[in-house]
């Protein structure tokens, strides 16, 4: 064939393939008025009266102040999130700045046990946990324990938590509407041979930010991309309307995957959106999240080639089993396939499908298009969480460092720089340094305990040097 036709074939393809695009290429404009949003949305998770209905929860964590680098000791971190729990003996050294793990085990929970008496479920942690300690030699001490418990909780204290619903395949009877730090404390003194000290109740997020809080104690920020996404931050607790007091902050658990769940994202939703919430598990719910995070991005580019497939535009209008099968089109291809062609073109043969190289080029691009949008998007949200805080402090600049994990944000090959591109464009007043975090919800359990255990020492002593005042006062006054 004549090289001039073949270019303008190309050249055609290149043209129908950008108009299935151009819905996912979000403007600078675009991305500042979905900042705007979100805005608006932590305003209504923050209100006293308005947060019941508000998609962005803004749950309080009761954390309320990050590392100040003088937290030292030993700490176990508990991590409860699926059919496996850790225990972990971690060990924070003011003088080298370090959070170490010292030695961590892992337990798996029986099937039958997932769905058995809540007593049975902490029972068992609690055997495993004494176990833990013997075989480390750590029976003697009274160590606090940092708690990760990654199921839907209103958390009402540090140490006092009730869990709303299970998920991830749990349905133990007795749990739901109760306080799980006591059911555990309450599971520990049945096995009677051997105490814990405080308990601090740590969601993920909270522990990305923490662990990364004790190597710069200028981190304010945790955010997760990974599976799912959702990030927490320091806000001052006057604007914190369902908790009394004034003075000092807390960390909220903002849960943003939700943001949309009320149609305010409905404008830049596409087609292939609808349809990945449409046959998603919990349609109409956390709809930030299905346009960004891992669980989604993957059938988001596979419905996107089957459309495409369909319309002819590549693979010979042929679209093989694996692609047409729901899930088939892994999130990590796209890492994979974004790190070179090579890479495209064995997972296209890997899918059973018939491939030239210009299909593969466009299946490069369609990769890098989506995952571009879950960066700008993630930036838009970023950016609302350090704009606030700025303004909150009445700042003409704010510098703040933000810790983060999750499998997108560390396995993609672009995704992190384009993230940190976007946000100094969306937010050019605040210069933002990104830490990847090490094991949040085992460190950074751990640190949360620690500043928990160093507030209530600062407090104790506050209290005392009161106290010596008063008898000074008194002693003045009988003078």
């Amino acid at each position: 064939m004549d090289l001039t036709v073949k270019l303008k074939r190309s050249y055609s393809l290149l043209y129908l393939v950008e108009k299935y695009l151009q819905p996912f290429q979000l403007s600078p404009e675009t991305l500042q008025e979905v900042s705007a949003r979100l805005r608006k949305d932590l305003l209504r998770g923050l209100g006293k009266h308005s947060h019941h209905k508000a998609p962005v929860k803004m749950l309080p964590t009761f954390v309320r102040a990050t590392p100040d680098g003088t937290e030292k000791g030993d700490f176990l971190a508990l991590d409860l999130g699926g059919t496996n729990f850790r225990v972990l003996h971690v060990r924070v050294e003011e003088e080298a700045q370090k959070v170490l793990k010292m030695d961590s085990q892992i337990c798996a929970i029986p099937q039958e046990m997932m769905l058995g008496t809540g007593e049975q479920l902490f029972d068992h942690i609690a055997t495993c946990l004494g176990d833990f300690l013997e075989s480390h030699n750590l029976k003697c001490q009274t160590l606090p324990l940092g708690f990760t418990f990654s199921f839907p909780c209103e958390q009402l204290e540090i140490d006092k938590s009730i869990l709303i619903r299970w998920t991830k395949g749990f349905n133990c009877s007795g749990v739901e509407g109760k306080d799980v730090v006591q059911l555990l404390k309450e599971a520990i003194q049945r096995t009677g041979d051997y105490h814990i000290g405080s308990v601090a109740m740590v969601n993920d997020t909270v522990g990305t930010m923490m662990s990364c809080g004790y190597k710069d104690q200028s981190c304010e920020i945790g955010m997760i991309i990974g599976t799912g996404t959702n990030a927490c931050y320091m806000e001052e607790i006057k604007n914190v309307k369902r908790i009394e007091g004034e003075d000092g902050r807390m960390c909220i658990n903002t849960e943003w995957g939700g943001f949309g769940d009320d149609g305010s994202l409905d404008d830049i939703l596409t087609e292939f959106d609808v349809e990945v919430d449409k046959t998603s598990i919990n349609p109409g719910v956390h709809i930030f999240e299905k346009m960004i995070s891992g669980m989604y991005l993957g059938e988001i580019v596979r419905l996107v080639l089957v459309k495409m497939t369909k319309d002819k535009l590549l693979f010979k209008g042929q679209i093989s089993e694996a692609l047409g099968t729901s899930g088939r089109f892994e999130t990590k291809f796209i890492s994979e396939i974004e790190d070179g062609l090579e890479n495209a073109k064995k997972i296209l043969t890997e899918l059973g499908l018939d491939w030239g190289l210009v299909d593969a080029s466009v299946v490069c691009l369609v990769c890098d298009t989506i995952s571009s949008r879950s960066a700008y998007l993630c930036a838009a949200a970023l950016a609302t969480l350090v704009n606030r805080i700025r303004n909150n402090r009445k700042l003409d600049h704010l510098k703040t460092t933000v810790g983060v994990d999750g499998t997108v944000y560390r396995k993609h090959p672009t995704f992190s720089s384009k993230l940190q591109k976007a946000v100094r464009l969306l937010a050019p007043q605040c210069d933002i340094t990104f830490l990847v975090s090490e094991d949040g919800s085992g460190k950074g359990a751990a640190m949360v305990t620690a500043v928990a255990q160093r507030l209530a020492h600062q407090s104790r002593l506050l209290e005392e040097s009161d106290g010596e005042d008063d008898d000074d006062e008194e002693e003045e006054e009988g003078q």
